[in-house]
């Protein structure tokens, strides 16, 4: 004999079961206020931004950052405000101006001891032309095939995409 219990279980089951493909293609789709995909990357347009507890003005301010192009990542938007994650994990709302769609990422930043390789082409046994410190700001240019091609003050080259806070992981960017 069958309980109710039991039926209740499969039932939660095989809903969740049916919900799983929508739920997954939802998040692969999903837009903000903006009409932008959430997550994404976007870069500080100002040198100096404030970062608050929540979306609107008369929310405290949780920290400030001080020098533009810094990359953050937008987790969630709620009308002109975008909730961000820096690379530390800290997260707090900026309004949407302060902002700017150019990408950067930083190199490394969570080890500071190492020296990340900066290779003339995309490939790891291609000649190095720079090694670069842990939170160097670079503009990226573009990424494919596990590589970014960055560029800052006195360096171009490319570097393993893992190296970077500020693309995802196989990111495409042209």
């Amino acid at each position: 004999m069958t309980s109710l219990k039991d039926v209740l279980s499969a039932a939660l089951l095989f809903a969740v079961l049916a919900l799983s493909p929508i739920e997954a293609f939802s998040q692969a789709t999903k837009t903000g206020a903006s009409g932008l995909p959430v997550p994404r990357f976007v870069s500080l347009k100002s040198d100096r931004v404030n970062v608050r507890i929540g979306p609107s003005r008369d929310h405290d301010v949780a920290w400030t950052f001080v020098q533009a192009g810094l990359p953050v990542e937008i987790i969630q938007e709620f009308e002109n405000w975008r909730r961000i994650r820096d690379w530390e994990g800290k997260e707090g709302w900026v309004f949407h101006s302060l902002l700017s769609g150019r990408r950067t990422a930083l190199v490394t930043p969570w080890d500071d001891a190492v020296q990340t390789p900066l290779r003339a082409r995309s490939k790891s046994d291609a000649q190095m032309v720079a090694e670069l410190q842990a939170n160097v700001l670079a503009t990226v240019d573009g990424c494919a095939g596990g590589w970014c091609r960055v560029h800052g003050e006195g360096y171009d080259g490319w570097i393993d995409q893992t190296r970077l806070f500020g693309v995802y992981p196989d990111e495409l960017i042209d």
